[in-house]
């Protein structure tokens, strides 16, 4: 089969994972407003998202692995990834585990933002071409749609995992505290 049908293929798996992040940092950002206090809820959820970013990536990986598994061999590799920029650019996401860089929300927010403008290039591209096809339409909309399901579901989770660490942390420091 043709190169290109593989490349499209590839290309649909990243916008899939990373896309749907800047609207998701949009509308977080939106929620925060001026808030300066870092315990209220809508802090919590905005200083996550660069961790949620990173899960992305991870997942990311995890579907990269699971393709190229039982062979990790170099040839294989430059066989089986037909966008190399893109990929690398999307592990590159893992970075922002780093607390240096999950410090600075903005800069994950940069980082997406590549893929999210290849995504409006090509859809804008689909859109001005002689013969739009609309299935390639439709396939762009649908994978920004689940990109955004992604993204939502990954930064809830974490949420609610921060929720816990905090309630175990809350209660083993009060029943500390009813021991001395």
């Amino acid at each position: 089969m043709d190169d290109s049908f593989f490349r499209y293929l590839q290309l649909l798996e990243i916008f899939a994972f990373f896309t749907g992040y800047p609207i998701i940092y949009a509308f977080v950002a939106f929620l925060k407003g001026n808030a300066k206090s870092k315990t209220t809820f809508r802090n919590t959820i905005f200083i996550l998202l660069p961790f949620a970013y990173a899960t992305v990536g991870l997942l990311y990986m995890g579907l990269q692995l699971k393709k190229l598994y039982p062979d990790f061999t170099l040839a294989h590799i430059t066989a089986e990834i037909h966008n190399p920029f893109l990929t690398i650019w999307g592990l590159l996401s893992l970075l922002f585990w780093i607390p240096v860089l999950s410090k600075k929300p903005i800069i994950s927010l940069f980082h997406s933002l590549v893929f999210f403008f290849l995504l409006v290039k090509n859809f804008y591209l689909q859109l001005i071409s002689a013969t739009p096809d609309n299935d390639f339409i439709k396939n762009y909309m649908r994978v920004y749609s689940d990109s955004i399901i992604v993204n939502i579901g990954v930064l809830f989770s974490l949420l609610i995992i921060s929720y816990i660490i905090r309630f175990i942390k809350k209660k083993n420091s009060v029943s500390d505290k009813s021991n001395i």
